[in-house]
């Protein structure tokens, strides 16, 4: 079995939002960026074997990433949580986590929370289909060579509930998703074996 090694660039990058003014014409104070935290994406850090997905040659732990994030855009009615890889060699990339319907009181995710089998995610939330073929999180597992981007974006909704069939594809999510943006913070990791 080939030598896992994990390279993570930890890197957040905040969604538009923007400072207004107010009704007497001087600039109000800019709120803070909507971010997205990780204490498994260390910045020049290694990605945690935890993560890893443990099958297709991995043997990782396979446990979704403990998450946290704070000054969500106004207006935000629930969050969307995707994670995708597109440089797997498979002409569209390879979706490794979808969550939506977060509510929008909810500000972190523990460790362990994309495992349906344990019951972690706020009331209402729901998981879609990875490209593993099941629900839930699947971690990172690239072919050996060059490392690969993990993009984990945490979209502000301005709808409680996105409208999509339960058997929905990352694809259709992703899509309803972004029409629906108020805006997003992420985390970018790199992985590679």
């Amino acid at each position: 079995m080939p030598r896992h090694t994990g390279v993570l660039v930890g890197m957040l990058m905040a969604g538009a939002v923007h400072a207004g003014a107010d009704p007497a014409g001087t600039t109000a104070a800019a709120p803070g960026k909507f971010t997205l935290h990780s204490s498994d994406f260390q910045p020049g850090g290694t990605l945690a074997q935890a993560q890893v997905f443990n099958g297709f040659g991995c043997s990782g732990g396979n446990v979704s990433p403990a998450l946290s994030w704070d000054h969500a855009p106004a207006g935000t009615r629930s969050f969307a949580l995707l994670m995708h890889d597109p440089d797997a060699p498979t002409g569209s990339g390879w979706w490794h986590w979808v969550v939506y319907n977060i509510p929008a009181t909810t500000t972190s995710l523990p460790a362990g929370a994309g495992d349906p089998g344990k019951h972690l995610l706020p009331a209402g939330a729901v998981q879609g289909r990875t490209d593993f073929g099941s629900v839930g999180y699947g971690g990172p597992c690239p072919p050996p060579g060059k490392p690969h981007h993990y993009y984990l974006r945490l979209y502000a909704l301005k709808v409680g509930k996105l409208e999509v069939p339960a058997d929905a594809t990352a694809a259709l999510v992703g899509f309803n998703v972004h029409a629906q943006a108020l805006g997003h913070a992420e985390l970018l990791g790199l992985y590679g074996r």
